[in-house]
């Protein structure tokens, strides 16, 4: 007997692909849903930042990698150093050739009106004899704590008051050291927007608009970097909109508020990278590191913690980690912070272990 041809009622068509997926995704519950939604957004936002990290590094490779170190005269005395000995030491010993300075407002006008530049002076003299470079610090707001130095004679008063006795220094530190060999960049208001850490009566952004344009204005050949915290998750996109973003690293520090532990963070080098890749990406300009961590955060002073304390969140192990680190962000300016705490472990307290792997890692 023949075999009879199906009829084309009885031939099931073959579902497509979106129909079988339109299928499965209708017979899940609403919880599984949502979870599938934030999973793919997870995924996405992941891939692309890594993606990100590989074409800012690929963009920058053939960049030199210029490493630098912060350093802080009042910070260097904390520790009963001589702050010319440190950063001598700084720049010979260690061949550290980018030197970030600061420019405290409490320290050069402690008299109202008059200003007292001789320890700045000396510092950019050091820096120039060696064959150095300076990015300074500039504005209120600059590095170490209480991160903005007010004078005796301008504090716990508003901004709005105390604002043209800040710009009329800030005018100051510009003229006078605007034309020095050395100056490579201005770094403008240190983390500006970490409004949960430091005393600060401001953090406005109109504030940080118009210090740029005044800087600007007096020199407009010098960059300026303005920099973001270590916990800044978005794209700045906003004004002001500098010549080059600073951004901070810090991977291990003491959690004084909520867990009173030590914490990681657990962003990957890549995270670094990738933001910078997407900063670049939506306003043209490149990042920077201005701050690697590369001294301990322990629930003490320093000075004031055991050995056994400081090498809980950093040792001469984990700053060697942290400069490889830094190295596998992409970024390719990179300013450690923490050189007077090496000097101090070296000259004060006989531990030289610091010092030599800053030296080791830096010359490879």
């Amino acid at each position: 007997m023949k075999k009879k041809k199906p009829t084309k009622k009885s031939i099931k068509k073959p579902q497509s692909r979106l129909n079988v997926m339109h299928a499965w995704w209708n017979k899940r519950r609403l919880w599984q849903k949502i979870l599938l939604v934030l999973l793919v957004i997870i995924l996405v936002f992941f891939s692309s930042l890594y993606a990100m990290s590989v074409w800012y590094r690929l963009k920058h490779q053939n960049e030199p990698l210029r490493y630098g170190v912060t350093f802080s005269e009042p910070y260097a005395r904390y520790y009963d150093l001589d702050p010319k000995d440190t950063l001598n030491d700084l720049m010979t010993d260690l061949n550290i050739k980018n030197i970030r300075l600061m420019s405290y407002w409490s320290d050069i006008e402690a008299e109202r009106g008059t200003y007292d530049f001789s320890s700045l002076d000396w510092q950019f003299d050091m820096v120039e004899k060696n064959g150095g470079n300076v990015s300074l610090a500039i504005g209120l707001r600059q590095p170490r704590w209480p991160e903005c130095h007010s004078p005796e004679w301008a504090k716990n008063q508003p901004i709005e008051v105390i604002y043209p006795e800040l710009e009329r220094f800030m005018g100051a530190v510009v003229q006078r050291y605007k034309d020095r060999p050395s100056l490579i960049s201005y770094q403008l208001e240190n983390e500006f927007f970490l409004d949960v850490f430091g005393r600060c009566p401001d953090h406005s952004r109109e504030r940080l608009v118009k210090e740029y344009e005044f800087v600007k204005k007096l020199d407009p050949d010098t960059p300026i970097i303005v920099s973001l915290s270590n916990n800044y998750l978005g794209i700045p996109v906003g004004k002001p909109q500098p010549d080059q973003f600073g951004v901070s690293v810090y991977k291990r520090v003491y959690d004084a508020n909520i867990t009173k532990r030590y914490f990681e963070y657990p962003f990957t080098s890549w995270w670094y990278g990738g933001r910078a890749g997407w900063t670049e990406l939506f306003t043209g300009k490149s990042s920077m590191l201005h701050e690697l961590q590369a001294e301990p955060w322990a629930p003490m002073p320093i000075k004031e913690a055991s050995i056994e304390e400081q090498s809980k969140s950093m040792d001469a192990e984990r700053l060697r980690e942290r400069i490889a680190y830094g190295e596998a962000t992409g970024l390719r300016d990179i300013y450690l912070w923490g050189g007077e705490w090496w000097h101090w472990r070296k000259e004060k307290l006989n531990d030289p272990s610091l010092w030599s792997a800053v030296k080791e890692e830096l010359a490879q």
